[in-house]
């Protein structure tokens, strides 16, 4: 009986999209889409519960491997897709192409699915590549649009090579292993060593996920693909991307036994995030600064998994995937709330500095004299600057407790779900290293160097100097756009010549900055 109970969740929490897509073309889809989306909602919340009272239920389906993180995330999607469906619902009512996009969310919903609970190497890389694929459409849902277009080119470009190297990784662990089930791959680990072989396929893995996660400098297309549906822009930033940390979270005995690996992601993570935090500042335009946040987070999402911290990776990756799908979906109300922040005076005092860093030192000496910081440090040092920032600007920016409110809830947050995530969590072995740890924090620290330089100094030359080359991105996508146009030249919207000229190029990029 309770075989047959676990079997129809599982079922139903799966396959609610595809049975949603086959009353697709009925004058009553969205209405079926919403009430299937649900149910789904439901089973997997139901899923979850058994899961997190340690019922098992893989014995169901050998493909389908259900853990406390796998089924998180499953629950995850299955919240952000009843969320965006309710939304598309009304954004979508007076279009006449509404059909495509629901079947094409819906299918792209199934393949997220089936990536986060796979328990078969080639099934999540033919889920991955799913996603990919059904995302190209959802992207290119209104072809007329330029910077649409040319986003989806290099996406596409940059999925399939993700692909190929998460397709290699698969075949080296498969023949290391013997086996293509990740359960029973995981079984042996920790190793004692790591062959060469596993090596490669950690660092190919490592690869896969920055370019997932939209790290500098493959960035360009998801700033760019704001021109998308709002919904599939929320789906995007507060699922889809998000797998790359899946990625890590689920390959983590592997990738904690590579320290190449590790110190791949360490490197190009923290840069991209100090970058994005950087550049964020300087935008104007909503939906633009939230895709550079977007970068930011996933990178020190990233980082997190390479010192180590996977506890922290998946709060961060949950409490990231909900906020942006909100943030995305009021992309209205930040336009307000923009507009009334730019009428507030934008500067501080020095009396205002002094205090915020006597409070945050005082609460940091507090918190190492109670044992409550230890290594890695960087986080903390992140954590100490954010502090300062935010309380040095509460007496221009508004109410005091704006300021001090969002630090004090994000400590509650983490200690109050530290203990319950990390049973989500196996046990997994990852040695500290001080070089990685002090090359973030060199990092971290020279972000609130160049945020103070940037924003703080008024009328100085290199403030002036700097603003432009921030706002500009570092001209990183430029540069990206430009060999990726070499290499496979696209005929836009409205312009039928193909880029086959240095100044066609240049043209191109100038008007998609």
């Amino acid at each position: 009986m309770n075989q047959t109970i676990n079997t129809l969740m599982i079922n139903l929490a799966l396959l609610t999209p595809l049975i949603s897509l086959l009353f697709s073309t009925t004058s009553r889809r969205w209405e079926i889409a919403y009430f299937a989306r649900l149910i789904g909602l439901l089973s997997a919340l139901a899923i979850w519960i058994l899961t997190i009272f340690t019922v098992d239920v893989n014995h169901v389906f050998p493909l389908i491997h259900l853990t406390g993180v796998t089924s998180t995330v499953l629950l995850l999607v299955h919240f952000i897709g009843f969320v965006v469906l309710n939304y598309a619902r009304r954004n979508f009512e007076f279009d006449p192409d509404n059909q495509r996009f629901l079947q094409w969310f819906l299918i792209t919903l199934f393949s997220v699915m089936v990536t986060v609970v796979s328990n078969h190497l080639l099934v999540l890389w033919l889920g991955w590549v799913s996603i990919s694929i059904c995302l190209h459409q959802l992207l290119m849902f209104y072809p007329q649009r330029y910077r649409a277009v040319l986003a989806a080119h290099k996406k596409f470009i940059f999925a399939r090579v993700a692909e190929v190297l998460l397709g290699i990784a698969f075949l080296i662990i498969y023949a290391e292993h013997g086996t293509a089930y990740i359960d029973r791959i995981f079984i042996a680990y920790p190793l004692q060593s790591l062959s060469v072989n596993l090596h490669i396929a950690a660092f190919l893995i490592a690869n896969v996920v920055l370019i997932k996660c939209a790290q500098l400098p493959l960035h360009g297309w998801l700033i760019q693909v704001v021109e998308s549906p709002t919904p599939v822009s929320a789906l995007l930033h507060a699922g889809i991307i998000n797998l790359g940390g899946l990625l890590l979270l689920v390959f983590a005995p592997l990738f904690s036994q590579s320290l190449p690996a590790q110190a791949l992601v360490v490197i190009v993570a923290s840069m991209s995030a100090v970058m994005a935090a950087l550049v964020m500042m300087t935008i104007t335009s909503v939906k633009v600064r939230l895709a550079w946040s977007t970068i930011a987070q996933m990178g020190l999402m990233l980082v997190e998994c390479a010192l180590g911290l996977y506890t922290l990776a998946l709060l961060h990756l949950l409490a990231h995937s909900i906020y942006k799908a909100y943030a995305f979906l009021t992309a209205g109300e930040a336009v307000k709330q923009h507009i009334l922040q730019q009428q507030l005076p934008a500067s501080t005092t020095q009396f205002n500095w002094v205090i915020a860093l006597a409070i945050t030192l005082s609460s940091l000496s507090v918190a190492m004299y109670y044992g409550s910081i230890g290594a890695p440090y960087s986080p903390w040092i992140l954590l100490a600057g954010t502090a300062v920032v935010l309380l040095a600007n509460r007496n221009v920016r508004g109410n005091p407790m704006t300021a001090v409110a969002p630090i004090v809830a994000l400590i509650l947050f983490y200690v109050v779900l530290k203990d319950s995530i990390s049973n989500l969590l196996p046990n997994i072995q990852h040695d500290y290293t001080w070089q990685s740890d002090l090359f973030v924090s060199v990092l971290f620290s020279g972000l609130f160097v160049a945020y103070f330089i940037a924003f703080e100094m008024q009328h100085k030359a290199v403030r002036q100097r700097l603003l432009p080359l921030l706002n500009a991105g570092f001209y990183l996508d430029e540069w990206s756009t430009r060999v990726t146009l070499r290499i496979w030249p696209i005929r836009l919207p409205k312009k039928q010549a193909k880029f086959n000229t240095e100044q066609e190029l240049n043209n191109a990029i100038s008007q998609q900055a």
